[in-house]
């Protein structure tokens, strides 16, 4: 009876816009700009009138606190652990964007404590309720680490470059995902692009790869050209979307936020459909 007043209650929340949509931000190498993405998209999102905060899992190599210029105190490592509450962790910057940093020492859900993931369920419910998107800025790459929490959001932006190399990188990862999980949305980022048509095509490239081999839908957000006001605002500590915010690379982000912003999610109709049921399985299923 427990899990079905539950249930009923996140659907008439859902229908009620009153559920944060969680967003997994991942790349298949470092180095492509995954994490400056991250930041300035969040301050897009919060400029179509969203309330938007960031989750930074990049486990010990964080820099979002970096390139927002603030100095968090704590982590989500101490509300797990119990030191801290979830307020603490949270961190506003100057701009009043919310992010929580990832900090060290934490592994694999999986491995962690029933009294650990409880809190982070917790603290996840919480966020839902308080937030229209939840960024879940991720390491690159698929590693245990990460794959867990990738598999349970909602949707994944796939981040990219034009090198060959790096949309090879994206689509295994983009691969390793969906064989997990078949369902998972995908949303398709060119980022650094030299000339428009590059952008394009290397999102197309991989949109059709996705679909010849694997049967599989992709959406193309847009790309975002190489800019120097990216490199300065980067050195200064601040997101390039406030620093400068009549750039290209500016503008552009704006339209592929409110595209973003105005994509519709399927409402979810069970527990076990949800970003939190997700998640609880694949943590019941690790320690069975």
């Amino acid at each position: 009876m427990r899990d079905q007043a539950e249930a009923l209650r996140l659907k008439m929340l859902r229908a009620q816009g009153g559920l944060a949509r969680s967003i997994a931000v991942v790349s298949g190498k470092g180095g492509v700009g995954k994490s400056n993405f991250s930041t300035n998209f969040a301050y897009a999102l919060q400029n179509c009138g969203k309330k938007v905060i960031i989750v930074d899992m990049d486990i010990g190599m964080g820099n979002i606190h970096i390139l927002l210029g603030a100095s968090p105190a704590y982590s989500l490592k101490d509300y797990v652990s119990g030191q801290k509450t979830l307020q603490e962790v949270i961190t506003m910057d100057t701009e009043g964007l919310a992010f929580i940093s990832g900090g060290s020492g934490l592994d694999s859900v999986l491995d962690w404590s029933e009294e650990m993931f409880n809190r982070l369920l917790e603290a996840f419910g919480q966020l839902q309720q308080e937030y229209d998107f939840i960024l879940f800025d991720m390491g690159a790459g698929a590693t245990q680490s990460s794959i867990d929490l990738i598999i349970a959001v909602d949707e994944v932006i796939v981040i990219s470059t034009t090198e060959p190399t790096s949309i090879t990188d994206a689509y295994s990862m983009m691969k390793f995902i969906y064989l997990k999980d078949p369902e998972k949305r995908f949303h398709l980022v060119s980022n650094r692009v030299a000339k428009q048509e590059e952008g394009l095509e290397a999102a197309r490239r991989l949109q059709f790869a996705m679909t010849k081999f694997l049967n599989k839908e992709t959406t193309i957000l847009g790309f975002l050209p190489e800019d120097p006001a990216v490199h300065t605002s980067v050195v200064a500590q601040k997101p390039f979307l406030l620093y400068y915010p009549d750039a290209p690379v500016s503008r552009k982000m704006k339209t592929i936020a409110t595209a973003f912003a105005g994509i519709t999610r399927e409402l979810e109709t069970s527990r076990e459909q949800s970003f939190l049921g997700r998640l609880k399985s694949l943590f019941s299923r690790g320690r069975g």
